[in-house]
């Protein structure tokens, strides 16, 4: 079956689906495959539970007219979200970054939907499957489009690009993350510059923060440049950070200076689509942090800035110098290990314990095998190898009515230190 011909059955669906477990009736369902699982076994199930069609690419599962064979399922949902992406041919935004990325979106899309029916990527949900869902979500109401991209290899935000062919792009910053798979920071930074790429060969547009002169040297002499950093001024982050802009002061729910330049890249974005000066101040005043980042929450007499959704060298080092700029007397920070460092993990988790030796703390606990096995121990930072072992021994820490910098990588989980406090 033709792309224009499976195009035609997706147009007529409600929705699409890759999991068996959130079938919605008159869905579309993709058999996609993973390294411990085929979709292509679950293609009569999703049937029954209520799809129209299911795409598969093993002929054997091939049962009726609605099972819809092709070469490969992955290659299959990724040219039709471009195939649809092109159909309903409105701007879209894309971005990038070591930091930032999610909540940069988030905040863009609280600013452009004051004025226009937007559709961005979900949480982040912002990989090679994620990509084609979100541009797969957008319908002919959609009048702005914003995709979030994430990369831990080269190559892989050139193919992201040529899915979502964006319009609009802005790299949050280059810092030391996906160490794994990229290599290098200069692997990070060429790796991530593949969306400058894209959009300089098409002749769109970027948003470039005037203030990173890596971003300013990735760009280069290319005109189609919009510079932000200028229209903005951080006034204050004692903890939310608030911000001069058209003689008007807004403030935040966000912590951490390193969250001004995502603000300020969504005021500039508003202001290019002409978003009104108010509208744009009250999206982004209304805008309050979820899902474990930069959250702030009080418990038992504690003030907690939970910040576990994720954590890179870069990442630590940023919330770690903000965190230390915070006027309290009682502070504490319960650091998680960070991972796909490759190689570097044992430098990375070593220069982020001795940066912890110098700020004005008064406790620091460390959590993971990584940080556990750092060969220069500090006086004053506990270890603990698990979370297990962490929360075993936990009531002997007596904290006491701290404020508390909670950060660790996804894997960690370290929002559950909640439950122990």
């Amino acid at each position: 079956m033709t792309l224009d011909n499976i195009y035609k059955h997706f147009l007529s669906c409600d929705a699409v689906c890759t999991d068996t477990r959130k079938i919605t009736k008159n869905c579309i369902f993709f058999a996609l495959k993973g390294a411990n699982f085929n979709g292509n076994t679950f293609a009569k199930q999703a049937l029954e539970a209520g799809a129209a069609y299911v795409i598969i690419d093993e002929k054997e599962y091939k049962l009726s007219s609605q099972f819809i064979l092709v070469d490969d399922v992955l290659s299959t949902l990724q040219s039709l979200a471009s195939l649809h992406r092109k159909t309903l041919n409105i701007p879209i935004i894309a971005l990038t970054g070591s930091n930032g990325k999610t909540t940069t979106k988030e905040l863009i899309n609280a600013v452009l939907s004051k004025t226009y029916n937007t559709s961005a990527t979900k949480g982040n949900f912002n990989n090679h499957i994620g990509v084609p869902l979100t541009l797969l979500e957008m319908t002919k109401a959609t009048e702005i489009g914003i995709v979030e991209m994430g990369a831990n290899h080269q190559k892989e935000i050139e193919s992201l690009s040529q899915i979502a062919l964006p319009d609009y792009g802005l790299i949050t910053n280059f810092g030391k993350a996906h160490l794994e798979g990229f290599g290098s920071i200069e692997g990070v930074i060429k790796g991530k510059s593949e969306l400058y790429d894209f959009l300089k060969a098409n002749q769109k547009t970027i948003f470039i923060n005037q203030n990173d002169d890596t971003q300013i040297k990735q760009a280069g002499t290319y005109k189609n440049s919009v510079l932000f950093g200028s229209q903005t001024q951080l006034l204050n982050a004692q903890p939310y950070i608030s911000i001069a802009y058209k003689n008007n002061t807004i403030k935040t729910h966000l912590t951490g200076t390193y969250n001004y330049n995502n603000v300020a890249v969504a005021i500039a974005i508003g202001e290019h689509f002409n978003v009104p000066t108010q509208a744009i101040i009250e999206a982004i005043e209304n805008y309050i942090p979820n899902n474990n980042r930069s959250q702030i929450v009080e418990k038992n007499g504690h003030q907690i800035i939970l910040d576990a959704y994720n954590a890179n060298p870069t990442s630590m080092h940023a919330a770690l110098s903000n965190f230390n700029q915070l006027i309290n007397q009682n502070k504490m920070v319960i650091l998680g290990d960070m991972f796909e460092l490759g190689s570097e993990a044992g430098i990375e988790h070593q220069h982020i314990a001795d940066f912890v030796q110098t700020l004005s703390l008064e406790d620091a606990i460390l959590v993971g095998e990584n940080f556990y096995n750092t060969k220069t121990k500090h006086d004053g930072i506990s270890y603990f190898k698990s979370f297990e072992d962490l929360k075993h021994n936990f009531k002997q820490l007596k904290l006491d009515h701290h404020l508390i910098l909670i950060k660790g990588s996804r894997g960690m989980a370290l929002e559950r230190v909640l439950e122990l406090l």
